[in-house]
């Protein structure tokens, strides 16, 4: 029995986790609707974080009742007039003189800026977490110039010094962090190489590390890594009895396994040595030829030395540009990766359900407070993106009418509104368990 009390607990933390993510997302996606419909004429009757019974609840002067409901796994705006949360069918009466508050009658740019102020905001959040990180963390300098030294295990010399500017590695010269990337390739697999720097305006020679030691600096949600509790910042010494001294050596050891369990030697900063046992996942990637490709991974990425690279301030302006572009990836990496899956590129065990989000998260979360805001972004643009899918009782779905209403100059009648909400209904209901039943059965 005592042995299920720390599964327990860990179960908890990953719903715990998960509660606060999603609250966070659906707050800001329903405030989104909430507040450029207010800005557009449109009454918010109700603002509602989570659904069923309500467990607080607060009345504004404009008469809009916020509360948190007992059930968090989503959350609604409903204006006046909706027959429901969803803001679908046709409708509750209300007084001739109030309709213009409504969201069915509302001008059509007020009823298309609504619905899509809640994607839009979402895609907000993820711009402003993504560029906060660069304001607030800086961006590596162009040249190869050394930050913060970090921990390295017992027998690699590392007397790079922070403020060195690397001039070369092993001979080949360096200009830029790109250079220094490039010509690991060329360089002997060793876990000692030679580092021409310049230090205190004086060039010098010092022993230091492989430019791209098996030193993990993130670890997948849900990965063969994640799984076995591998962290950023260990160090792979073996695997399966094999010294491991260069970051591509690890994944060639992964290809060459098959699938296979594999046995990793880890040397951990405040652990010293462990030993991990994981099984590799197949995982469908975007090739470089632009399709995909199916590969063998632990869920680990890396590359970087023992040190990290200086970093210099970051604009205002340069910081958002990186988030707009950092969630532009997302949607589009999204939309991609849905269509392979209609198409057959890619199998359907790589779109994941509720579980495999909750447990996604809850790693996030367990890997620290910036792990788990960064998680944030990412869900909250791929969110964004769901929503505006064209299917019925999404915004998405929505918009669609808005756009039929725009072009004929009539809403669609309400019989086939009905119809195609029901049918929307269907398709998210289907895809929920689509999802779940993935989280439960595939590999």
């Amino acid at each position: 029995m005592t042995d299920l009390i720390p599964q327990f607990g860990g179960t908890l933390y990953t719903l715990a986790a998960f509660v606060v993510a999603l609250a966070v997302i659906v707050t800001v996606h329903e405030y989104g609707h909430y507040i450029i419909g207010r800005l557009s004429g449109i009454r918010a009757e109700v603002f509602s974080v989570g659904f069923g019974p309500q467990l607080v609840a607060r009345r504004d002067r404009r008469g809009t009742l916020w509360q948190v409901a007992a059930i968090p796994l989503g959350g609604y705006v409903r204006f006046l007039g909706d027959s429901n949360a969803a803001s679908a069918g046709t409708g509750r009466q209300v007084d001739a003189a109030l309709r213009r508050q409504t969201l069915a009658g509302a001008p059509l740019w007020a009823r298309f800026a609504t619905l899509l102020a809640g994607p839009v905001f979402n895609f907000i959040l993820s711009i402003l977490i993504f560029g906060g990180f660069a304001l607030i963390q800086g961006l590596p300098t162009e040249r190869a110039r050394i930050g913060e030294i970090a921990p390295a295990p017992p027998g690699i010399v590392n007397d790079l010094r922070p403020g060195d500017t690397v001039l070369a590695v092993g001979g080949q010269p360096v200009e830029s962090w790109a250079d220094l990337a490039r010509g690991v390739a060329d360089l002997p697999v060793a876990p000692q190489q030679e580092w021409r720097v310049l230090r205190d305006g004086e060039p010098i020679t010092v022993r230091g590390p492989d430019p791209m030691p098996p030193r993990i600096s993130g670890v997948a949600p849900r990965g063969a890594a994640a799984d076995a509790g591998l962290r950023a910042g260990d160090v792979v010494l073996q695997i399966d009895g094999h010294p491991i001294t260069r970051f591509t050596q690890m994944r060639e050891k992964v290809e060459a396994a098959e699938g296979q369990p594999l046995l990793l030697q880890v040397w951990r900063p405040d652990g010293g040595e462990a030993e991990y046992t994981l099984v590799p996942k197949q995982q469908d990637l975007p090739a470089a030829d632009g399709g995909y490709e199916r590969r063998w991974l632990i869920g680990v990425t890396g590359g970087e030395s023992f040190f990290a690279p200086a970093t210099r301030p970051a604009g205002l302006l340069e910081s958002l540009r990186l988030g707009v572009a950092q969630t532009w990836d997302i949607i589009a990496s999204s939309l991609s990766g849905l269509w392979a899956m209609i198409t057959g590129q890619i199998g359907t065990c790589n779109l994941g359900g509720a579980i495999s989000i909750a447990e996604s998260t809850g790693q996030a979360a367990s890997a620290g407070g910036a792990s788990f805001l960064w998680w944030i972004a990412v869900l909250s643009a791929a969110i964004g993106f769901l929503n505006l899918l064209p299917i019925p009782v999404l915004d998405g779905g929505h918009l669609m009418f808005y756009a039929w209403e725009a072009v004929t100059g009539r809403p669609p009648p309400d019989r086939v509104l009905n119809l195609l909400t029901a049918i929307g209904m269907a398709a998210v209901l289907s895809l929920m368990i689509f999802g779940l039943t993935n989280d439960l059965f595939c590999p």
